[in-house]
């Protein structure tokens, strides 16, 4: 029997988080064809999941360890550098991959009816799973270096789930804005890189004397990842 969908002008509105739930194995095949086709074409494929934190983590260290002797709260300075950086590149990947998805599927959108939700949450959702494969590799890193977390490591699933809500939050921003306006497509990036200066992910927040921590109004990662910085602490 042929089964016709009709669509009413403000009909969608009411029935937008049901059809969420009806068009769930959308999203699925989204986050999954994004999944395959990140690394594709890439000479070492998904190790560059592990490459991009592991070199950040180097380059971090030696600049605000070794160079700027900064603080790490009694922790090794690789170990403290880590714990911030999977989520700040978790977040940044998120943004920037979510902020650009409704102008790379607009073929898909312009032409067949489904929530648009589907298409940035599920760009988030890949960016989740470089971060469980780097979170593999931060897990050899405390192995590495003797290291045993705090009691209060239980929280940190609870500051994950604080990082994938404010990445999916800034990344349906900017992709509504996206479609307005394409200036956001250099905007974007240049945020990002930006952030991570003025985020404490190569130092502890203690190290910024307190009249020039204006970015805890302004940087929604800030306290995911400082809260974490102390928890991990012996």
């Amino acid at each position: 029997m042929k089964q016709e969908l009709v669509i009413k002008a403000g009909s969608a509105e009411r029935q937008y988080w049901s059809d969420l739930w009806r068009y769930r194995e959308l999203f699925y095949f989204l986050a999954w064809k994004n999944i395959l086709v990140r690394y594709k074409q890439t000479v070492i494929g998904i190790l560059w999941a592990v490459l991009r934190p592991l070199l950040s983590m180097l380059i971090l260290s030696l600049v605000f360890g070794k160079i700027a002797g900064m603080d790490s709260g009694g922790v090794p300075h690789p170990i403290m550098v880590f714990c911030a950086l999977l989520p700040w590149q978790f977040f940044a990947s998120a943004v920037q991959d979510s902020g650009s998805s409704l102008v790379s599927n607009a073929s898909m959108v312009s032409k067949v009816y489904f929530p648009r939700l589907t298409i940035p949450a599920s760009s988030v959702v890949t960016s989740m799973v470089d971060f469980l494969i780097s979170a593999c590799i931060f897990v050899g890193v405390m192995v590495y270096y003797g290291f045993m977390p705090s009691g209060n490591v239980w929280a940190l699933p609870l500051f994950l789930l604080l990082a994938f809500a404010a990445s999916l939050a800034a990344g349906l921003w900017i992709s509504a804005l996206m479609v307005r306006y394409r200036d956001f497509r250099f905007i974007v990036p240049f945020i990002v890189q930006f952030g991570l200066w003025i985020t404490p992910v190569g130092y502890m927040s203690s190290e910024v004397p307190e009249n020039m921590r204006f970015w805890y109004f302004l940087n929604p990662m800030v306290g995911v990842i400082d809260d974490p910085h102390h928890r991990i602490q012996k």
